[in-house]
């Protein structure tokens, strides 16, 4: 793991891209939710998702130690995509990715806007891994997984952001995808000697790594069945599970209905449009409220990438 001087290194880096994120602590979320409530705006980022700040670590390394890289291929559901390949157009790295049909419309466009080529295979996020393995080994190309030291170091970087920017907070309710952010988030809060509890959250259709941590064991599932695509993952990595259970206080399931109402609240009262996996640690506090009420919270909006069919007929509710 990294230490509090290579962290630093890393913000100054991102910070070089772009100006951090803000925190804010929203009146209407605090009413809503029976404590102070302190959100961190990930979908403020040049790329709308917290990815980004992986990304550009793991491709500026790449570039600086191996100069010749004849290019990069991953697989995504959308925002790690994202952040790969904004950085490999700052870093002039080709980058290829895989994702599965059926993906998000807008997040494909997205990252071949950013540059990428994009190839769809498989039924979901572990099929298109596979591919990509398979690509970048044919094809000569550096395999970019999802969960690395790098990507890790990178989205920690937020959660320096935060913790130094908002007052002492009792927890942090951070999404779990393949576990980036909330691996980064339990580092930085040991790094800074704080007590803060950090609390995972997961769609109960995919409840991989929650199932993980109550068995006390790396759990494999047969699906993931979330709107929330960010979180949908059936399969957890082992050096994530590791870290996660060695620190997290919990993780906290929420249904595809809370996820959704979560969105809203976040339009009526930040006027922020989050995506799902964005909206799942808001659904988890909801979902905790009466214990959480006095005590200081923050919550990760981890992107606010969402198809505007997807928003029009999962939360509003409308017909196609």
């Amino acid at each position: 793991m990294f230490s509090l001087s290579e962290l630093e290194a890393a913000l100054s880096l991102v910070h070089d891209c772009f100006p951090g994120t803000p925190q804010y602590a929203w009146p209407l979320l605090a009413e809503r939710c029976g404590t102070e409530v302190w959100v961190k705006h990930e979908n403020h980022t040049p790329t709308g998702a917290f990815k980004l700040r992986g990304g550009l670590i793991y491709v500026e390394r790449l570039r600086r130690e191996r100069s010749h890289v004849r290019g990069i291929v991953s697989a995504t559901r959308g925002n790690h995509g994202q952040s790969l390949a904004w950085a490999g157009r700052r870093y002039g790295i080709p980058v290829t990715v895989v994702v599965p049909h059926g993906n998000s419309a807008e997040k494909n466009a997205a990252m071949r806007a950013f540059g990428a080529r994009l190839v769809e295979h498989g039924d979901d996020f572990e099929m298109a891994r596979d591919e990509a393995a398979r690509l970048a080994a044919s094809e000569g190309r550096e395999f970019a997984p999802s969960f690395a030291p790098d990507l890790v170091k990178g989205v920690a970087t937020y959660s320096l952001e935060l913790l130094r920017a908002a007052p002492p907070l009792d927890a942090v309710y951070v999404p779990i995808g393949l576990g980036s952010g909330i691996c980064g988030a339990i580092r930085v809060r040991d790094l800074l000697g704080l007590k803060t509890e950090i609390i995972g959250v997961q769609a109960s259709g995919a409840p991989a790594y929650a199932r993980s941590f109550e068995d006390g064991r790396v759990v494999v599932l047969n699906r993931a069945e979330t709107k929330a695509d960010g979180v949908a993952v059936r399969q957890p990595d082992p050096d994530a599970f590791a870290i996660i259970r060695a620190g997290a206080a919990r993780i906290v399931t929420v249904s595809d209905e809370a996820i959704a109402d979560a969105i809203r609240a976040y339009w009526t009262d930040t006027h922020n449009l989050v995506e799902g996996a964005g909206a799942v640690p808001l659904a988890a506090l909801l979902a905790e409220r009466e214990r959480m009420v006095g005590k200081r919270v923050g919550l990760v909006v981890s992107g606010g990438n969402i198809d505007l069919k997807l928003f029009r007929t999962w939360v509003l509710q409308q017909p196609v």
